[in-house]
């Protein structure tokens, strides 16, 4: 009896080689990342910080909430849990300072940080841009083209994304930091699995199999991927290797869930099986 494979264990989601550069952090003034380890970025370059210091804590904590902002008592309970109100003020109020002194030059002189009435926020009309902002945002791109027709131009927006993302948010403060974490890795997994259907449909199959191997590593209960596994690698005459594969999500599936795979994926098998030419 053949031996199960072993069942891949879940991974963090870290940034593979692609065509795209991250142009979007050359051309910020200030530009933060939270997607893998936490960057802050100065024109370019990485600008001086203390690692997990309170400056890391409050851009994170903004950035995380780069939309809403941050109440000035949340950012009290987090940053000097325990500390009298009066002293947690002056102390924000001294830590905005120095990020402004630090970095306002590179933003035209501007204010990283702004408050309205209780709340703080990241100075993003002020030319601060987060990662996480524009990850999403070459997403949407990406998915506006290729809905449009325009499968090249989506393929270079999902690349420019799958750049941005070099690994999990990389903030870890609370629970709503948590969900955020893994919308945003779903986010990322949906973005490949879409990558790898625009090069199948421009008939680049090797990319295809690239980036659906790429989201097995990191899920290998994804039957979509399982299929365009199979998929590209009857395209690229490899059929031998598609009914392996096939053979590989059942084994994983009964493994994690006591499962059998899906009826798509079950009607794909029996094509690579008996009549490969129509796939």
């Amino acid at each position: 009896m053949t031996a199960a494979p072993a069942t891949p264990s879940r991974t963090s989601v870290e940034q593979q080689p692609s065509p795209c550069r991250d142009n979007a952090a050359e051309r910020a003034g200030v530009f933060i990342r939270l997607l893998g380890p936490f960057q802050l970025l100065k024109l370019g370059q990485p600008a001086s910080l203390r690692p997990g210091g309170k400056a890391e804590q409050l851009l994170s904590l903004l950035a995380v909430r780069a939309r809403s902002g941050v109440h000035r008592e949340t950012l009290f309970e987090k940053i000097w849990p325990g500390t009298e109100p009066a002293l947690s003020k002056q102390c924000l109020n001294t830590l905005v300072h120095g990020l402004k002194t630090q970095l306002a030059d590179a933003i035209g002189g501007q204010p990283p940080i702004v408050h309205m009435q209780t709340h703080y926020l990241l100075n993003l009309d002020g030319g601060l841009r987060v990662d996480v902002l524009e990850f999403e945002s070459a997403v949407g791109i990406g998915d506006r083209l290729r809905s449009a027709g325009s499968v090249a131009a989506a393929i270079d927006a999902y690349e420019r994304a799958l750049f941005l993302y070099r690994g999990d948010l990389a903030s870890h403060l609370d629970i709503s930091d948590l969900l955020e974490r893994e919308r945003l890795r779903a986010i990322c997994l949906n973005t490949l699995a879409r990558l790898a259907d625009a090069y199948f449909e421009l008939a680049n199959y090797e990319q295809a199999l690239a980036c659906a191997l790429r989201l097995l590593s990191i899920d290998p209960c994804r039957e979509d991927a399982h299929r365009m596994t199979m998929r590209a690698y009857v395209r690229l005459g490899a059929r031998a290797q598609a009914l392996r594969q096939y053979n590989t999500c059942r084994l994983i599936l009964v493994e994690e869930f006591d499962a059998t795979p899906e009826p798509a994926t079950e009607q794909l098998f029996q094509l690579v099986r008996t009549n490969p030419g129509q796939i």
